[in-house]
């Protein structure tokens, strides 16, 4: 009897799902293929059909909602709306809540990975290059425009706002990964909230809410 519609693709998302949540907890070399599809509820024999090789699923891993449509935030009462024009501080916000801090299973790949992603290959760099580039676009599309630099100088006023929102995600990205790595849990809330502070400050967001025009 053959599959439904859409079955292939669920059973990837099942798959890509289950790793996602292992090599965010554990590490990717300490997640065996066995566990992933177990994870999935699927048995091993099938990953290949899908995937090549763990590395080749660790690439598909390496997504977050700046660029994977089907990444849902389970991060309870924090939302990202990408459509927003305010959308700069709601992802700061986000990354820095405290809802992804204690969250590690979901978190996003850049704060739980990058250690495993530096000791990968090209394709694995690549994947988080582009999750990053994407995180520093929405930030950059969110900073004010029409600043004075700006008239007198466009061409310089976008390397400014592209190396500002280099830096903003870098600090909510660093951030987090420090923070996590903290035993005293007072100082890794401090650590966030001062990220958080300062990445509004280099933005002209006032409030943490609406941007400076």
């Amino acid at each position: 009897m053959p599959y439904p519609a859409g079955h292939r693709d669920e059973v990837k998302r099942r798959i890509v799902a289950s790793a996602r949540r292992l090599f965010n907890r554990d590490g990717f070399g300490s997640v065996s293929v066995d566990r992933i599809m177990s994870g999935a509820g699927l048995t091993r024999g099938g990953f290949y059909s899908y995937f090549g090789s763990k590395s080749e699923l660790y690439t598909e891993v390496l997504g977050c909602f700046f660029t994977d449509p089907e990444w849902k935030s389970c991060w309870e009462g924090v939302e990202v709306d990408l459509r927003s024009r305010e959308v700069g501080p709601q992802v700061v916000r986000a990354y820095l809540s405290r809802q992804h801090f204690e969250d590690v299973e979901n978190s996003c790949p850049m704060v739980a990975l990058p250690c495993d992603v530096t000791r990968g290959g090209a394709a694995t760099r690549r994947a988080f290059e582009t999750v990053f580039t994407a995180m520093v676009g929405v930030l950059e599309r969110s900073l004010p425009k029409g600043a004075p630099a700006a008239r007198r100088n466009p061409a310089g006023a976008r390397r400014r706002r592209a190396s500002v929102a280099q830096a903003m995600a870098a600090l909510c990205v660093g951030g987090m990964v420090v923070a996590r790595a903290l035993e005293n849990r007072a100082m890794a809330d401090e650590l966030r909230d001062s990220c958080m502070a300062v990445a509004f400050e280099m933005a002209g967001w006032r409030d943490g809410k609406k941007p400076r025009r």
